[in-house]
């Protein structure tokens, strides 16, 4: 087998004709005369506007404004505590929580002592299960 004799894998796809290699179309290979599109490497932009010409437009006013999204703390959470006042910096010090987010207590697990929440929000049903320990919840 000879390069001569070298087949197609697929006889459906044609061969694009390349431009600007010499031969058969003539001196200017079909790009017309001189100018810009005539020359290599024409139309090159700055990388940003090409990137921003390929992305989409995105258009209208869409209404879907930030919630507040609480750090997540369960009344089973607060037994592990050793203390029985309960305040953003006690949880910080335990740490049960980091970082500036609200923190919620909510109302799953088991609480068996007496313990004051001051400053924190606190579901409806973990400030029942925190009173009916005996302890106060405000806010």
């Amino acid at each position: 087998m000879q390069l001569h004799e070298l087949k197609p894998k697929n006889k459906r796809i044609a061969k694009q004709t390349r431009i600007g290699r010499g031969g058969k179309r003539g001196t200017t290979s079909g790009r017309g005369q001189k100018g810009q599109r005539a020359r290599s490497g024409h139309r090159i932009r700055p990388a940003v506007r090409d990137l921003l010409q390929r992305l989409p437009k995105l258009r209208g006013y869409s209404n879907n404004p930030k919630s507040a999204s609480f750090q997540v703390l369960n009344v089973g959470d607060l037994n592990r505590l050793a203390g029985s006042e309960i305040s953003l910096k006690t949880l910080a010090e335990a740490s049960l929580i980091r970082g500036k987010k609200p923190v919620k207590i909510l109302g799953s697990g088991v609480i068996d002592r007496k313990m004051t929440v001051t400053g924190i929000v606190v579901s409806k049903t973990a400030k029942e299960k925190i009173e009916a320990a005996g302890g106060t919840v405000s806010e």
